[in-house]
Parts: C-alpha cells; sequence; structure tokens
C-alpha cells in the first residue's frame, strides 16, 4: 500500500506569461501538478512579483496549459496588511491577452481558512508570495494554525545578507513583514526555505534548452520561457557573473513538501525587522540556550541541488 498524495494549496504571485517577469512560480505550479505525491486542491493569488489580477489570470491559464482547469483559482490580496500598496504596475497586456479574472464572491483568505478547516491535519500550504493571505486567514480563524498540517514558505534569508537598500529582505517576506510575523507568531508548523539554498539551485540555458526540445507540451513552454527568462535576466543585468541560468526559488519549496530530504533542517526562532533600513530583515536566533526564545520553525540550511534540478527536470519533461 501506498501513502496517499499530500493535499496541497498553492499561494502564489506567479508572473509567468507576463513578459519580462520572472518564472519560477510557474514552475512551481507545474511541479505541484506533476509530483506524484501532492495533490493539488487549490491555488490561491496575491500580490507581489506581479498585480494580483495579472497572477490570477496567469495561473488559470497555466492550468489550462497543464490540463487542470478542475482546480480552482481564487483571488487574493493586492495590498500588503498594513493597506501598503507598493506602485506595482498593472500588466494591461496579459489582461488583454487573457482577460480579467472572472467574477468570483470567494476571497483567498476565506477559501483558504474553508478548504483546511473542512480538512483538518490534511493540508499543507506552500507559501511561494507575500504572506498577506495566509495571515489574513490566520485572524479570521485562529484555529488555522493547528489545523493546517504545515506551512512551507518560499522566504528569508539566514546567513547571508542581500546588500540591498531598497530591499534589504527577501522579497516575500520584506513586501509584508507584518503578515510574516503573524504568521511565525501563530503556532503553526513552519519551514522556511531561503536564499541561503535557494540561491543554490539554478536552471542552465543547457537543462532549459533539453527542456524545450524535448518536455511534453508543458515541458517544451516551460524550456522556451527558461530560455527567455535568461535572455532578459542577461539584458537587465550585464554586469552579472551568474549569466545563462536562471534560479528556482520557488519549485526547491514545492519539491520539499514531498521530498523533505533534499534540504537539511534546522530548528530556529526567527523574527522579522518591522522598522527602518533593516524592514523585512529575517533573523534567526539558532544559539538553543535552555533560556533562549523556543524555536518557531524549522529553515533551511543547505540543499542537494543537483538532486533537485534532476528531480524538477524529470517531472516537467513529462508534462
Amino acid at each position: 500500500m501506498t501513502d496517499s498524495p499530500r493535499r496541497l494549496i498553492l499561494d502564489t504571485d506567479v508572473a509567468m506569461g507576463a513578459p519580462g517577469e520572472d518564472i519560477d512560480d510557474g514552475f512551481a505550479l507545474a511541479y505541484a501538478i506533476a509530483e506524484p505525491a501532492l495533490r493539488l486542491d487549490l491555488v490561491t493569488t496575491v500580490e507581489g512579483n506581479t498585480d494580483v489580477d495579472s497572477a490570477t489570470v496567469l495561473a488559470l491559464e497555466l492550468l489550462r496549459r497543464l490540463g487542470r482547469s478542475d482546480i480552482p483559482v481564487v483571488r487574493g490580496a493586492d495590498r500588503a496588511l498594513l493597506g501598503i500598496r507598493r506602485a506595482r504596475t498593472r500588466q494591461s497586456d496579459v489582461l488583454q491577452r487573457f482577460g480579467s479574472p472572472p467574477p468570483s464572491d470567494r476571497r483567498a483568505a476565506t477559501a483558504i481558512v474553508d478548504h483546511v478547516m473542512a480538512h483538518p491535519g490534511e493540508v499543507t500550504l506552500a507559501q511561494i508570495g507575500p504572506l498577506t493571505n495566509l495571515a489574513t486567514a490566520l485572524a479570521i480563524e485562529p484555529e488555522l494554525a493547528t489545523a493546517i498540517d504545515r506551512i512551507v514558505l518560499m522566504g528569508g534569508y539566514f546567513f547571508g545578507t542581500q546588500n540591498n537598500a531598497t530591499v534589504p529582505g527577501e522579497f516575500n517576506i520584506w513586501a509584508d513583514p507584518e503578515a510574516a510575523v503573524r504568521v511565525l507568531r501563530s503556532g503553526a508548523r513552519v519551514r522556511m526555505v531561503g536564499l541561503d539554498v535557494t540561491y543554490q539551485v539554478r536552471m542552465s540555458q543547457e537543462q532549459a534548452g533539453v527542456l524545450a526540445a524535448t518536455g511534453g507540451d508543458f515541458g517544451r513552454f516551460a524550456g522556451e520561457c527558461g530560455l527567455g527568462w535568461i535572455e532578459t535576466l542577461r539584458q537587465r543585468y550585464p554586469h552579472s557573473t551568474t549569466h545563462g541560468s536562471f534560479h528556482l526559488h520557488d519549485p526547491l519549496a514545492v519539491a520539499s513538501i514531498a521530498h523533505p530530504d533534499l534540504i537539511e533542517w534546522q530548528p530556529a526562532h526567527v523574527e522579522v525587522a518591522l522598522d527602518g533600513v533593516a524592514r523585512g530583515i529575517t533573523v534567526a536566533d539558532l544559539a538553543g540556550h535552555p533560556d533562549e526564545l523556543p524555536p518557531n520553525c524549522e529553515i533551511a540550511r543547505d540543499v542537494d541541488a543537483e538532486r533537485f534540478v534532476n528531480l524538477l527536470l524529470h517531472r516537467l519533461a513529462a508534462l
């Protein structure tokens, strides 16, 4: 007898399909469909890498390409928890091509609450965008923290720094640090897959080219998007030392749900700075002394990068 697939909600600011925007959320969505150990029940969207309306229609389009239009997509927050809205350009070309999000009487936070509370202990939430929807859901129903099996989020940077005063913290945390604080203080079981490990996983131009040439219908599309994103990065950052590849931040977080042994985990007490130039920076207390604050999550310390990239390519090629 085999274990049943793990039920999954994916909360995302997916931008794959919008010209010049990051594509790793789309790879993460495709992986969630392709991985036999996961059962994707619900996709919720949030403002982040792109505006929330574009994220919603792009999620619907990617699911259509994947032959999974049966999976519901629910639009979420268009601004941070405190009502702060960043200057995010609306992707009018995306909306012109794919249409506006269909009307719905549901919102992402209530959809998350309803689904988790209907299946207590069975649902994992893959959080690969800003945490606004999840924090709102926890405010609506505090018991969500114990009803959800686990929250696995792509976020944080614990053993390095961004060296960027404009965005000093990892983007998903920086975009809504108050939401991150609420999640970390909720009592939920949380794993954080941060830049310490996601900076180690990249898809090369050669690998994207092979996927574009030999994958299934979606695999070829993904490979072509990868090649296009590599060229965008080359033009956008002409002095970068990492030309010819792109990071796989969000797919690693999703893959770690099905294959947690890809990553070396460490218990930690994580706090998020809310003020000044450090706003959005994550600070992990790893001391472990009896008088220290108890761990509120596990953070990723290391990753088997080669194994992960091979697994991702294998899964995507079959789509």
